[in-house]
């Protein structure tokens, strides 16, 4: 019998050839009807019999497009009305805006096909694209997600790509940024000056040319400018390096041709060489191999460092410039320190004058910047370090959340900024902002959540920071919240990482131990927290134990120089005879002004700021072994300390004392003295910092067992440790409990705002 099925739906359905892809399933099963784009998905009708229309929906989930995701089908059964064919009606705007927005796609193998094949109009069209692969979330101003809602509004179609966009058996019907060297964007060479030198590939070969000649070069990528650069140069690669500001050992990432490449100078698994082709095309850390002792492919890229962020070109911008060289390039974020990435022309050759040689530049707008991601592969899993392009601005689903919940902004953390807003029961986290320590990067955090609830036509109800007084989000927040007239919560920084590895694994509610090792966040008491160990009962976080405190020389200033908290711990220890002793590294290292200054400031308490901060501890450690003893950036220190290991194996660990008065606490006395002896034994560092790692794995177990918990979640900056969360995670599966870590939200405090989402949801259902 002739029925009518109205089917909507919900997920990631617009912008990826979903359209097309039920034009030509209707077509093939013979059935009468539309389907549309609206605000909320995709919608149809369809009108055949009803064991042919039943056949349509499971074929529908079976093969939907790759890039699309279906998160909700529902279907209504009508009467027919005799529709004549099958079309794709005209996108409807009028509704609640419920359609998820798509994020920018890497380049597909057709459209790779299309700008290497000389016979096809778009060879070497560095704008090529389909519905399979491509900007979206960079260029679009608004849902539904068609052409006039995309900066791509600026460019008529020429009657070839409209003839394309139009046609339902073409890859490209309703691509939205559908474009050919006729009617497209355009690529623009500028000198330092901002004056034109050339257009088109000539631009572009003459980018090659600077490139190859050892010139830094700003081009204009999906998301924003990147600073490029002979990646085998080391004079280039210093220039670079200083002309940025870039702290003597942070790591560049580095762009290669092909996996092939790639091989020379890292080491590649199954799992990481998926991951840097899939979609998404992150940066990946990989373990880099040596070539005659020294890194390749050159000494300055990642100094220090045994492992290298890479990628693998995700534009035909990127593919071709690759492909040309023939060689890697460093690809670093076109930006000031601590600002977002730009994205406007007449900007970067103002801002990045003085670091660039050149621009290449092109007329389509960037609508929001959007940096590149950052993974790794842990556990054979992927872990996400940085969410941005190819993630962002796809949500996380949360279970139990009722979908007429409360709207909520949350602002998140100061350092590795994001923030998120709850809309139903999915939370989306904004792309990667940065350390706010500039009044850009706070405005940047500011429209990005203002982009997330305009994307939906709301406003949020609720809106939620970290309890730190001074941070810059809390300030934003506030103002955000009075603009709005509605209520501000606040939640500490530690039970915020814990929740939001509870929410992203579908725990929120549960029973468990939780534990949140990062570098400093404001504790209940006023005091820097950083070693905390809860209990988990439903919206209930009680601090159960904790990391023995210790004094930070100076506060944040040691934070930076990882010797003044190492000289505080040997001070604890032996007293103020210590700084006498350049038996010590941390001794050896200190000035002759602070060997002076420090005893007195220990016995006094004056500039002294009291700790429980596991990432502090690491860097202690790392200042005792002569390993570091002023940190560059932010993780330094405990990324050499990790380093050090060098792929030792050993079962050894080293002992912690565990105090229990008021609550129990990991004390470190024990272990330093331990380490101390290993080290005057002539120990290798290697074996003393796996026995350091190894014994935090120990006490984790330890701290399982006399919570009686099976479940243990694990959250952190401290758990972007590769060596400490393998180990920890393994010891626990062999110990009977069930750890639980990140994989799509950050451990770090890119992940913070997800769990003040979580905070609020948990307040509300109880």
């Amino acid at each position: 019998m002739k029925k009518r099925y109205r089917i909507a739906i919900t997920g990631t359905v617009q912008g990826v050839g979903f359209r097309p892809f039920i034009w030509r399933l209707a077509s093939e099963l013979s059935l009468s009807g539309w389907v549309e784009n609206g605000v909320s998905g995709v919608v149809i009708e369809a009108e055949a019999e009803e064991q042919t229309l039943e056949m349509f929906v499971r074929r529908i989930k079976k093969e939907k497009p790759v890039v699309s995701r279906i998160e909700g089908l529902g279907c209504e059964i009508l009467e027919p009305v005799n529709y004549d064919g099958f079309v794709i009606r005209k996108s409807d705007d009028l509704g609640e805006k419920t359609a998820l927005v798509l994020p920018d796609l890497a380049t597909c193998p057709d459209c790779l096909r299309d700008i290497s094949d000389p016979k096809n109009r778009r060879y070497r069209y560095p704008f090529t694209n389909c519905t399979n692969c491509g900007p979206r979330f960079s260029l679009i101003e608004g849902v539904p997600y068609d052409r006039p809602n995309t900066s791509m509004k600026d460019f008529q179609m020429c009657p070839h790509c409209e003839r394309e966009y139009k046609d339902p058996s073409d890859r490209r019907f309703h691509a939205e940024p559908n474009a050919c060297p006729e009617c497209g964007p355009q690529l623009e060479l500028l000198d330092r000056d901002g004056e034109a030198l050339s257009v088109g590939d000539t631009a572009l070969s003459g980018t090659e040319e600077l490139v190859r000649d050892g010139k830094i070069v700003a081009i204009k990528g999906i998301g924003g400018f990147q600073l490029i650069a002979d990646a085998r140069n080391t004079e280039t690669v210093r220039r670079l390096r200083k002309a940025k500001g870039r702290p003597g050992e942070k790591p560049f990432a580095v762009m290669c041709q092909s996996i092939e490449i790639l091989r020379e100078y890292c080491e590649v698994s199954d799992i990481e060489k998926a991951l840097l082709l899939s979609p998404e095309s992150p940066i990946v850390l990989l373990r880099k191999k040596t070539c005659g002792g020294e890194n390749v492919p050159c000494a300055d890229v990642a100094p220090g460092s045994d492992t290298l962020g890479v990628m693998l070109p995700y534009t035909p911008l990127h593919y071709l410039l690759l492909a040309d060289l023939g060689f890697p390039i460093v690809c670093t974020s076109g930006n000031i320190s601590d600002e977002p990435i730009i994205t406007d022309n007449e900007e970067v050759v103002d801002r990045l004058g003085h670091i660039a040689d050149a621009f290449l530049v092109n007329n389509r707008t960037i609508v929001r910047h959007v940096d590149d991601s950052i993974a790794r592969v842990v556990l054979g899993e992927t872990m996400i370090l940085r969410r941005a392009r190819g993630y962002v601005p796809l949500p996380v689903s949360l279970e139990g959340v009722p979908s007429d919940a409360p709207v909520v902004a949350a602002f998140g953390a100061h350092l590795k900024s994001a923030g998120a807003v709850l809309i139903g029961n999915n939370v989306f986290p904004t792309q990667h902002i940065g350390d706010l320590e500039t009044v850009k990067a706070a405005l940047a955090l500011e429209l990005s959540i203002r982009d997330i609830l305009a994307f939906r036509g709301k406003k949020p109800d609720i809106v939620v920071c970290d309890i730190h007084p001074d941070y810059v989000s809390t300030a934003v927040a506030e103002r955000f919240a009075e603009e709005f007239d509605v209520p501000l919560y606040r939640v500490g920084h530690h039970r915020a990482h814990v929740l939001s590895c509870m929410a992203e694994n579908g725990l929120l509610g549960g029973s468990a131990l939780g534990i949140a090792w990062d570098g400093t966040g404001f504790g209940d008491d006023g005091l820097s927290w950083g070693g905390e160990f809860f209990r988990i009962r439903g919206k209930e976080l009680t601090r159960i134990g904790h990391l023995g405190s210790f004094p930070l020389i100076g506060g944040d200033a040691a934070a930076r120089e990882p010797k003044r908290i190492a000289s505080a711990l040997l001070y604890s220890l032996f007293g103020e005879d210590v700084f006498q002793n350049e038996e010590f590294a941390p001794v050896r290292a200190l000035s002759f002004a602070e060997k002076k200054a420090f005893p007195q400031m220990l016995r006094t308490g004056t500039g002294l700021v009291y700790s429980t901060s596991m990432g502090r501890l690491f860097d202690a450690v790392a200042s005792l072994l002569d390993v570091c003893h002023s940190s560059s950036y932010e993780g330094h220190a405990a990324i050499m300390l990790e380093q050090a290991i060098e792929g030792i194996e050993t079962e050894e660990a080293y002992a912690f004392l565990i105090s229990s008065d008021p609550v129990w606490s990991l004390q470190w006395k024990l272990l330093l003295l331990q380490m101390l002896c290993d080290r005057e034994r002539g120990v290798p560092t290697s074996i003393i910092s796996a026995k350091f790692h190894n014994g935090l794995a120990n006490s984790i177990v330890a701290a399982a067992r006399d919570s009686g918990e099976r479940t243990v979640v694990l959250s952190g900056g401290c758990f972007q440790n590769k060596y400490l969360l393998e180990r920890t995670v393994t010891l626990l599966r062999k110990d009977g409990r069930e750890p639980v870590f990140h994989r799509r939200v950050p451990t770090n405090d890119g992940g913070i705002a997800v769990g003040q989402i979580a905070s609020i949801i948990l307040e509300l259902n109880n």
